[in-house]
């Protein structure tokens, strides 16, 4: 599987999709009340020129939300987009929201989306509210004062990756979603990776965590049944993995749950009794077990991986 449809909404805002039909004589609304959405085509003019049109024809300097789609096909040397969007730092001084990576399956595949080194974001937009990332990344430990939203959606993600965000100071980090993906596209993160948020030593506003998309979502979810950090959480998700009845009678059988606004676990391998006493045991909680899954020839499998 993989994801099929563009953003129409980001940071709040309506997503308007940049044209290089549009130049600076043609009235455009107030920036500031979009997330522009800006990319390329395949084979036609490259992300760098669309880019440099962007910054000619649209009045930035309101703009609070960014959205970047495609840059490039990773086989034909595509331009990396976090260069471009750090040199252009000055011309975006109110910009608190970046969706990095707005491509869907039709444009690559997600663990066919050239990897960018996004911790230089963090240096050019110190202000930076919400960062969320689509496809392969790279980080370095960041410190924000700023930086409330994190969101890696990745088929793989790298554990160096996992260990710099645990590693990461964001003392007003309150959201944060990792998918975790498949060792076979780079997701080689472990439940140790996952030590330093899970105990609670990190990101002290965090309330809501989400760690997805993950093969190893029974031994994630045995981790967090126990983890600290659920105490202060208003919102759980361990969905789109292979959380079969084990993982979820873990979950079960460690700390209460029920504090929790919302459990989501859609996308799981749940047996009907399991999941009616997931419901039963949580009846204040909203738990999400839609899209219920049942393995092929043994093989569990999670929602997103290349």
């Amino acid at each position: 599987m993989g994801v099929y449809s563009h953003l129409e909404e980001f940071a709040g805002l309506p997503v308007g999709q940049f044209s290089e039909e549009i130049t600076a004589d043609v009235p455009l609304p107030p920036a500031g009340e979009f997330a522009w959405r800006v990319s390329a085509e395949y084979d036609e003019a490259p992300f760098e020129e669309v880019f440099a049109n962007f910054l000619d024809a649209v009045d930035t300097a309101p703009m609070t939300a960014l959205v970047v789609g495609f840059w490039g096909a990773g086989h034909d040397d595509a331009p990396d987009p976090v260069p471009l969007l750090a040199a252009a730092a000055d011309r975006f001084p109110n910009l608190r929201a970046i969706f990095l990576g707005d491509i869907i399956v039709y444009e690559s595949e997600i663990s066919w989306i050239p990897p960018c080194d996004i911790t230089p974001l963090f240096d050019a937009y110190p202000g930076l509210e919400r960062l969320e990332v689509r496809g392969n990344l790279k980080l370095a430990p960041v410190r924000s004062e700023a930086l409330k939203v994190l969101r890696f959606e990745s088929g793989g993600l790298p554990g160096d990756v996992v260990q710099a965000v645990a590693a990461s100071d964001l003392p007003n980090l309150e959201h944060m979603d990792l998918w975790l993906g498949d060792p076979n596209y780079g997701g080689d993160a472990t439940v140790a990776d996952l030590a330093p948020f899970l105990n609670g030593e990190r990101f002290p506003a965090l309330r809501h965590l989400g760690l997805e998309d993950s093969e190893l979502q029974d031994e994630v979810a045995a981790a967090v049944a126990s983890a600290p950090v659920v105490a202060r959480l208003e919102s759980l998700s361990l969905a789109m993995g292979v959380l079969t009845d084990a993982g979820a009678e873990a979950l079960l059988s460690g700390q209460p749950l029920t504090h929790l606004r919302r459990l989501d676990l859609h996308h799981h391998f749940l047996s009907d009794p399991m999941a009616a006493r997931v419901r039963a045991e949580l009846p204040g909680v909203d738990v999400d077990l839609s899209k219920q899954k049942k393995p092929v020839d043994d093989w569990h499998y999670i929602a997103v991986s290349e």
